[in-house]
């Protein structure tokens, strides 16, 4: 019996999913979740039904596989319940809080267990990873009188996503039982652009299937599904583009000292987020 935990923001896109995998493995035990990880409440609602499911379901309380895979682009800057650009928060500092989270899922799992964030070749050297920076300020600063950064903020993002991955692997290391992988689909005919000017996004799309660079995301799952089966001692790899390849990533995404900063950061940010909701739910 397998039992799989699918989690989304579109009911609907769950749905789908959820029918998509039962046909192809009809003994399946499948809960679908709706989860917004621009939202910290909305993240520990999830918290607190997936773990009434698991008792409910006289499972072992664990996880074996949690695969980060949200992601969005805006075209304006929006600032979530919680103060900080939806897309930073979408993109990195929700899976960061959900990873956290489940951390003693994953620790309680009686067979290795694994973490798995989507990230992108579009990461840059970026170097602010003040708390500041990650509540995606300097994106809201750029907006004022002028266009909304998008190609930059997601880039950011995906930075930050990748050198979490490796502090993560660092601090945990496979005496853990837990790996953390980072995964890179390449370049996926998704909805992702969904926000841009029909026109736009069809034109990039042409042009990128003009230079054979986009995939089909049955393809593009390649990557992803690398990073999931590869053995333990993977854990802290790149996977690219499918066919079990691993490569380098930017020379600072290695960086220690950023690393450790960001995670301090991110830290603090989970923090204060946790103390405001206790803060709402005592004056509730």
């Amino acid at each position: 019996m397998f039992y799989f935990a699918s989690a989304g923001r579109s009911a609907q896109l769950l749905s789908e999913t959820a029918k998509e995998i039962r046909r192809q493995q009809p003994d399946a035990c499948l809960e679908a979740f709706q989860v917004d990880l621009s939202s910290y409440r909305s993240i520990k609602k999830f918290e607190a039904s997936l773990n009434q499911w698991i008792w409910d379901s006289n499972l072992e309380p664990s996880i074996q596989l949690l695969i980060n895979n949200a992601g969005m682009l805006a075209k304006s800057h929006r600032v979530t319940e919680d103060g900080i650009d939806e897309v930073m928060q979408t993109n990195y500092i929700g899976p960061f809080i959900l990873t956290s989270i489940l951390l003693p899922l994953l620790k309680n799992s009686p067979v290795p267990s694994r973490v798995v964030n989507l990230t992108s070749f579009t990461h840059r050297c970026e170097i602010d990873v003040s708390e500041e920076a990650l509540q995606g300020v300097k994106f809201g600063q750029h907006s004022v009188g002028g266009s909304y950064p998008l190609a930059s903020t997601y880039e950011y993002t995906k930075f930050c996503l990748l050198v979490f991955s490796y502090e993560l692997h660092r601090q945990l290391n496979i005496s853990s039982g837990i790996s953390v992988m980072a995964a890179d689909p390449g370049v996926v005919e998704t909805r992702i652009m969904r926000e841009l000017p029909p026109c736009l996004s069809r034109f990039a799309f042409f042009i990128l299937r003009t230079l054979n660079l986009l995939q089909q995301p049955d393809t593009g799952i390649g990557a992803v599904l690398d990073a999931a089966l590869a053995p333990p001692e993977a854990s802290g790899k790149y996977f690219f583009g499918g066919k079990g390849r691993t490569i380098r990533s930017s020379v600072l995404s290695y960086d220690i000292e950023v690393a450790k900063k960001l995670w301090a950061a991110s830290s603090a940010l989970l923090r204060d987020l946790r103390l405001r909701d206790r803060e709402f739910n005592t004056e509730s």
